[in-house]
Order: C-alpha cells, then sequence, then structure tokens
C-alpha cells in the first residue's frame, strides 16, 4: 500500500538555481493539511526543540489552536533539549503546559501499549540530519511498530535533511547493528525523516509483517540538493549550521582518540589530541558543560588539531562524499597509532567499527589503503542502496 502524501502545491521548479531556505515551507508548517485530521482527536506528539511551527514549538501551537495533546514522547535530549548526550532522560510533566512527557531514550525504546490506550493519532515532527548514526531515524522506527501494533495512525510532518545532497559511506553491515545503527544503509542517506519512513514501511523493517498507518506531510518548495539552514539545532552538540555539514564525517572520529569539540561551544568544528602537540599549531582545550558534554574526551587538556570553523563546506557539496582524508591524515600524524582506536583509553570514546558500519574501514586505515581503493570498496552497496532508496523519494 503507497503511503499517503499530502501537500499544498506542486513542486517548485529549481531550474534557475537553489531556492532560498525561507522558500520552504515544512510539514509542520502547512496546519491546513493535517488540522482536520486532528480535530476532536487525543493525540500524542514525538518532539523536541525542533519541532516548531514558524518560531513557535509544535505542542504549544497545536494546544492554542484546539487540539488535544494528551501526551509528549521525548528523544534523546529530551522534548525540551535541555539533556546532554547519552544521558538518561526521565518521565516527567512539562512545566509550561502541564502534559505528561514520556521519554524513549534509556531503558523504554517504544510507545507502550499503556502509553498507546487513550491516543487516537501519533505525531512525529523531529528534525533530523541525515545520517545513520543520529538516533532518531531509531526512534521513528520504534514509533513506527508501537503504531502497527496498537493500530494507530502515525502522521510525520516532514523536514528537509540539511546533507539531503549526500549519499555516501560503507553500508552496514546487519552484524554491527547498534544504537547507532540500525538499517542497512550508508553514512549517510539522502532522505528526510518522511522519505525514510516510507523505505522503513516499504523494506519491511518494522518485523514481524507489522505495516505502519503512515501519512506524510510533504514539504513544499524542497529538492534534496538545496542549502538548508535549519532554524533551531537539532541537538545540543549540533549547534551550528557548520556542525551539521561537517557531521556525517567528523563523527567517525568518535571512535578515536581524536576530539571533535565536544565540551568546547563549537563542537563537531575542530578535531584534536593532546598527543598531536608539534604537529598542528591549532589548539581548543575540552571542559565539561552541562547540558552538552559534562566529561568530554580529553577534559582540561590542550588538544592541537584541525580548525574546520571556516571550512568552506561547499567543497563537501560539490564532491558529494564524506571527506575522509582528514581521518587518514590524523591517522598518519598520530604518534601512537597502535591506541589510536582503542577505546580502553576512555568512556568517551565510541567503537569505530559500529560508527563505520564494517569491521573494513579501520583495518584499511590501519594498513594504510589509499583513499581511492577505500571509495572502490564501498561502491557496490551504495549502487544497490539508491536503487532501493529510489523508490522511496518525494522529492527530487
Amino acid at each position: 500500500m503507497a503511503t499517503p502524501v499530502l501537500n499544498t502545491r506542486p513542486a517548485v521548479s529549481t531550474s534557475y538555481g537553489k531556492l532560498p531556505a525561507d522558500s520552504i515551507l515544512t510539514g509542520a508548517d502547512q496546519t491546513n493539511l493535517y488540522l482536520p485530521l486532528l480535530k476532536g482527536k487525543r493525540v500524542a506528539i514525538l518532539a523536541n526543540p525542533s519541532s516548531i511551527i514558524g518560531s513557535e514549538s509544535l505542542v504549544d501551537s497545536l494546544l492554542s489552536l484546539g487540539i488535544q495533546v494528551v501526551k509528549v514522547f521525548g528523544p534523546e535530549h529530551g522534548f525540551r533539549g535541555n539533556a546532554s548526550n547519552g544521558a538518561v532522560v526521565g518521565n516527567e510533566t512539562d512545566a509550561k503546559t502541564g502534559i505528561p512527557i514520556i521519554s524513549l531514550y534509556g531503558k523504554k525504546k517504544s510507545p507502550s501499549q499503556a502509553d498507546m490506550s487513550d491516543v487516537d493519532i501519533f505525531i512525529f515532527d523531529i528534525q533530523d540530519v541525515g545520517c545513520r548514526f543520529y538516533t532518531y531515524i531509531n526512534v521513528l522506527r520504534n514509533v513506527m511498530q508501537s503504531c502497527a501494533k496498537y493500530h494507530k495512525p502515525l502522521l510525520v510532518l516532514d523536514r528537509p535533511n540539511p546533507n539531503g545532497y549526500l549519499i555516501d559511506g560503507p553500508i552496514l553491515d546487519m552484524r554491527l547493528k547498534s544504537g547507532i545503527g540500525q538499517f542497512p544503509i550508508p553514512i549517510a542517506y539522502g532522505m528526510t525523516i518522511g522519505e525514510f519512513a516510507r523505505m522503513i514501511n516499504g523494506e519491511g523493517w518494522l518485523g514481524d509483517g507489522l505495516h505502519c498507518d503512515l501519512k506524510v506531510i510533504k514539504l513544499a518548495g524542497y529538492d534534496h540538493q538545496m542549502n538548508y539552514t535549519l532554524p533551531v539545532a537539532p541537538s545540543p552538540n549540533l549547534n551550528t549550521q557548520q556542525s551539521i555539514l561537517l557531521y556525517p564525517t567528523l563523527c567517525l572520529f568518535e571512535g578515536t582518540i581524536i576530539s571533535q569539540g565536544r565540551g568546547t561551544y563549537f563542537p563537531f568544528t575542530v578535531l584534536g589530541a593532546p598527543l598531536l602537540k608539534g604537529k598542528y599549531d591549532f589548539s581548543f582545550k575540552p571542559e565539561g558543560i552541562k547540558g552538552m558534554s559534562e566529561h568530554p574526551l580529553h577534559e582540561n587538556k590542550d588538544c592541537y588539531g584541525l580548525d574546520l570553523r571556516n571550512y568552506d563546506t561547499k567543497k563537501l557539496e560539490t564532491s558529494g562524499k564524506l571527506h575522509l582524508q582528514w581521518l587518514l591524515d590524523l591517522y598518519e600524524a598520530y604518534p601512537d597509532k597502535a591506541r589510536f582506536f582503542d577505546r580502553s583509553q576512555s568512556a568517551q570514546m565510541g567503537n569505530f567499527d559500529y560508527l563505520a558500519g564494517n569491521y573494513t574501514l579501520k583495518k584499511q586505515i590501519i594498513s594504510h589503503t589509499s583513499l581511492k581503493k577505500i571509495r572502490a570498496s564501498w561502491e557496490p552497496g551504495l549502487k544497490a542502496f539508491k536503487k532501493i532508496r529510489s523508490k522511496y523519494l518525494l522529492y527530487p
């Protein structure tokens, strides 16, 4: 069964150049398309600070329009976005609205039957950034499973993918399925959250023969090649447009001894480590920052490396590829290569194989495999993925 897609107007031509981001209407902005679906219904919403209509919270806006929002579910970082990366987020009552907030980050991953018992329709409205290791697509799948199990319709309010142009990286080897990789897709998959929901349904990724009653409120005036600056930071450590565009590449460093700037106010725009002193002039010092990173890698130590805060991200768009050369260069520069991927040094280091999605990339880096050969090893998987992806696209 095809997923219903709603839009207020036909696709806008971009043949004369890219449209500015303010020409885009998000799914949430187009209230005339979905308010009739909510009137008289008990509504649950999966939301965070990126869930907005204009500049106002989706939840607050719907309440002001007379919609009965009975509960809100919060992903990693919480509904109001005040939890650090990986921090346990508990259930609470929203101080502003008095609505119960149920956390889906921690031990509880999915809405339960009891949670759904007084819900008529579920809304998913979260800004994604188009990366496999960004956890919101996992939450989407979990919500879709619950909606399918308990026979609740799901309404996805689509939002642009700021990395929509990018389809690159190894396809996840499902032996490495984890909290930062749940689907057989590349690191960057070039789809909006609405398109990805259609793929989850269509590829049978809900399991047990489940199929979600899914409706997508489509973006107006969007295509995958557009430059789109997010109006709200999607999470505490992606707090600038620069960090969002560098994230698909720089997140791989979370599986290494190289800091990505957590513990600064410019995370995912710098790279460095103490042992690179003398190799690089630029330095920064990670410190504990509440709500961002309380105990970052290399806390209170000077880290030397690369300052990418002014890197021209148009180069990434032109190449259409991850900038893997930074990873190769910093590995070559690091004096203690045997410990570059050694997680025993810090609890803040992730599993590189989980991030990469295969067992091969780390071995290729250690054995000094050329960038060309590394990329060639990805191509068969990427080609197959692009063919599958094409079935679920809503935008050019």
